[in-house]
Order: structure tokens, then C-alpha cells, then sequence
């Protein structure tokens, strides 16, 4: 499992300003989303998009290959904050239905989870298990994103301690209510990746790259592969240095650079 993921929206902005600080219009982020499908998505098995900015441009213009399998991103920008605990939404309008008439062979959604706050009663934890019952009514494979963070008044040494056991309880709290697949952050190690292969039950679970450098994240990748993990789910660390406001000098890094990284990806995925 490898899929190129593209559907940030105010993250891919801020990486696109060449270091001059300008604003990136609406128009140049649809743009250069065209082109990061064109020149490395169309190089992927799959590639994770946004309905707000990328679709249904990409797939309107034709931009987007046959062979790329399309994984519609379901979750709007930023998160409510609610005695604490953080809560995603959809972007308006979003179902599963409008995942599949966007073109979406795939959705994905993103929650954020402290296990040890929260329970089988809690709202995202709800979330969870009625759509992935509606995206499966729909026909629809839906993978379940996981972010655990840090809480406020919580150390970084403490959180850094429980972070493994975060990330492994919050894999075994998903699949407990109908995930399928898991998208969900490195725990740290290879007995930490074990131990979430473990909580997952047979579930597979792809890493995500958190916005670390390339290497880093191959690193990670060969570890959790190695340990369980069934793949990887790459943004930034393939394309983040090469999303240039220009769009020569975007498709030569695209190219050049985000193209064998990619590659390189796909072998330690593959073992």
C-alpha cells in the first residue's frame, strides 16, 4: 500500500511562497495541485486528494490518470477544541455518496484521539463507527486517519512515554469500531510498530509521513514495514521542496526529485 497524499490545503500553501512570505491566491494552489497529480500522483497507485481545492478539477480536466486509484479526503482543515480534547469535521456536504460522485474510489477521514481520554461513548470514537457503516453501505472502502497529540498542561517527556501506547491504542479502538484500514503516525520504533501490528488485529496499517524529511521517513517506513505495517502514506516528505510557485520550476522538481523519491519509497514498502 503506497499513496501519494496531497489533500493538504493551508499546509501545501505555506510550503509554496519560495521564502518571500507572499500569499498563495485560491488559483495558484488549484494550479499547482494539477500539477503535483500530473508529475508524481500519476506516477502512484493511488493518490489522496481534498474536494474543496484539488476535485473535481483534476478529474473534470482529465489531469488525472485511469491507472491512479483516487482516495477523496473527507475531513476539513484545522479542529474544535472541546474541554481539551480535539475534534475534526467534514467538509460541507461531504458523504459518501458525493466521495463516489467526485469520481473517489476510496475515502478517507481524519480523527484525533487520546485513548486514554476517551471511550466507546465519545463522539469520535461514534464518528468512526457510523461512517465507516455508511461508506460500506456505499460500497465505499474508508480509510480511518488517527492523529494522537499532546495535551495541554502534559510534558513533552511524558507525553514522548506514552506516545507508543497512544498511537497502538488508538489502532485497537478504531478496529474495535469497523475500521478496515489505518493511516496512523510512526510510534517510534520497531517494537512500538509491533505493537500496533498487534492492536490492529489483521487490520492494515500504513504510516504516514507527519512532515519529516525523506530520509527520516524511509527510515521510519523500512522499520514499521519490517514490524507489520503494510505501507505508507506520503505528503510532504516527497513534495514539500518542491511545490515552487512556478510551474516550470515545480514540474522539474516534481520530476527530479519528488519522482525518485517515490520510487525509492516504493521499494522499501515492497521490502
Amino acid at each position: 500500500m503506497l499513496i501519494v497524499a496531497a489533500d493538504q490545503r493551508n499546509g501545501m500553501k505555506a510550503v509554496m511562497t519560495d521564502g518571500d512570505g507572499s500569499p498563495v491566491s485560491q488559483s495558484q494552489l488549484v494550479e499547482a495541485k494539477s500539477d503535483l497529480v500530473r508529475y508524481l500522483g500519476n506516477h502512484a497507485a493511488a493518490i489522496l486528494l481534498d474536494p474543496e481545492v484539488a476535485l473535481p478539477h483534476v478529474v473534470d480536466e482529465g489531469t488525472l490518470s485511469r491507472d491512479t486509484a483516487l482516495v477523496v479526503g473527507m475531513d476539513a482543515s484545522g479542529f474544535e477544541d472541546v474541554n481539551g480534547i480535539r475534534y475534526t469535521r467534514y467538509v460541507d456536504g461531504v458523504t459518501p455518496e458525493r466521495v463516489r460522485e467526485l469520481g473517489g474510489d476510496v475515502a478517507k477521514m481524519l480523527w484525533y484521539l487520546r485513548p486514554d481520554r476517551q471511550d466507546e461513548s465519545d463522539r469520535a470514537v461514534r464518528e468512526i463507527r457510523e461512517l465507516t457503516e455508511a461508506c460500506s453501505q456505499a460500497g465505499l472502502l474508508l480509510i480511518v486517519e488517527i492523529l494522537t497529540y499532546q495535551l495541554e498542561g502534559e510534558t513533552d517527556e511524558e507525553y514522548a512515554a506514552a506516545f507508543p501506547g497512544l498511537v497502538a491504542d488508538s489502532a485497537k479502538i478504531a478496529v474495535a469500531n469497523g475500521a478496515r484500514v489505518l493511516k496512523l503516525q510512526y510510534p517510534g520504533s520497531a517494537e512500538a510498530s509491533s505493537a500496533v501490528t498487534e492492536a490492529a488485529a489483521g487490520v492494515p496499517w500504513a504510516v504516514l509521513s507527519a512532515g519529516v524529511d525523506h530520509e527520516t521517513f524511509m527510515k521510519q517506513v523500512r522499520t514499521a514495514v519490517a514490524n507489520g505495517a503494510s505501507g505508507a502514506m506520503a505528503g510532504r516528505s516527497l513534495w514539500k521542496d518542491s511545490l515552487s510557485v512556478s510551474h516550470d520550476v515545480r514540474e522539474d522538481k516534481l520530476t527530479n526529485l519528488a519522482q525518485p523519491r517515490l520510487r525509492e519509497l516504493a521499494e522499501a514498502v515492497e521490502g
